[in-house]
C-alpha cells in the first residue's frame, strides 16, 4: 500500500509504501478526525477497522495504553513528516535532499 500526498498541478506523490501490520492513518486520533491523506492498495489487502471512539475512551480511562499507543502513534507521524520531506525534496527541490529512503 502506498501513502502520497497531492500536490496542486501534479500527480500525487508517493510518500511511503506499507506493508503488512502497519499503521495507515491516524486522524482517527486528533481532532477534527478527518482523513487528510490518500492510500492505495497495489495488492489485495486485509485491513482492520477499529471504533475510534472506543479507542480514545479506553486510552482516557487506561493511563498506561494511552500513554504507549500515543507514542506508538507519534513515533509513526515523526518517521512519516520526515519520509515525506525527502521524498518531497528529492521531488521538488533543485538538487533533491540529498538523503536516500
Amino acid at each position: 500500500m502506498t501513502l502520497d500526498v497531492h500536490v496542486p498541478g501534479r500527480r500525487a506523490a508517493v510518500i511511503e509504501t506499507l506493508g503488512a501490520g502497519e499503521l495507515v492513518g491516524c486522524s482517527w486520533l486528533f481532532k477534527p478526525y478527518t482523513w487528510r491523506l490518500g492510500a492505495e492498495a497495489m495488492t489485495p489487502v486485509r485491513a482492520y477497522e477499529f471504533d475510534a471512539v472506543e479507542v480514545r475512551s479506553l486510552m482516557d480511562s487506561d493511563t498506561t495504553f494511552g500513554s504507549a499507543l500515543g507514542h506508538w502513534v507519534g513515533q509513526v507521524l515523526a518517521h512519516r513528516l520526515q519520509a515525506a520531506r525527502i521524498r518531497l525534496l528529492d521531488l521538488y527541490a533543485p538538487y533533491g535532499s540529498g538523503s536516500f529512503l
